[in-house]
C-alpha cells in the first residue's frame, strides 16, 4: 500500500525544525514514532525537545519504555514495530536512509536542511521511496 511520504525541504535547523513538527502533531491529536539509526542523533532530539522552547512540553519516551503504551511521541534507533503504525500515528524519520518498516506507517515526515551533505542523502530517500511506488509531497519550510 502507499505511503505518503511528506518531504519539508530548507529548514534553517533540522532537528529543531522536527522538535517544532512534533509539537505540533502532538497539540493536533497524533502519536509520533521518531526514529534514526543514530544514538548520538536520536539522543540529541531527545535532549531538544526538553528545551527548544521554554514554554513547551513534548511527552516522549524511548519506545521499548514502559509508559510507550500512554505516550504520544516514541523514539527509536531499532525498525519502527509495525505494531506501533496505528492509523493515528505518523512516522518522523531522522536517518540519512529510508526508514525500515515504513510500508506500515500511512504517513511518513521528512525534514532537511539546506545542508548539502543533508540535501543528497534527502535525494536518495526521494527516488527509494519514489521507486517504492509512495505518495510524495515536497514543501518549501526555508522561509519558516
Amino acid at each position: 500500500m502507499p505511503v505518503r511520504v511528506d518531504f519539508a525541504f530548507g529548514a534553517a535547523d533540522r532537528l529543531l525544525k522536527a522538535c517544532e513538527v512534533t509539537r505540533k502533531q502532538v497539540a493536533a491529536g497524533r502519536r509520533l514514532v521518531v526514529y534514526t539509526g543514530n544514538a548520538a542523533r536520536l539522543a540529541k532530539f531527545d535532549r531538544l525537545l526538553w528545551q527548544f522552547e521554554s514554554t513547551a512540553f513534548v511527552p516522549h519516551v524511548m519506545a521499548d519504555d514502559p509508559l510507550a503504551s500512554c505516550t504520544p511521541v516514541l523514539l527509536t534507533t531499532r525498525a519502527p514495530e509495525p505494531a506501533l503504525a496505528t492509523d493515528n500515528t505518523w512516522l518522523l524519520n531522522l536517518d540519512t536512509e529510508c526508514p525500515p518498516g515504513a510500508e506500515h506507517f500511512g504517513r511518513i515526515l521528512e525534514i532537511v536542511s539546506g545542508h548539502p551533505d543533508d540535501k543528497a542523502a534527502a535525494r536518495r530517500r526521494w527516488r527509494a521511496y519514489q521507486d517504492a511506488g509512495h505518495e510524495l509531497r515536497a514543501f518549501d519550510i526555508s522561509g519558516t
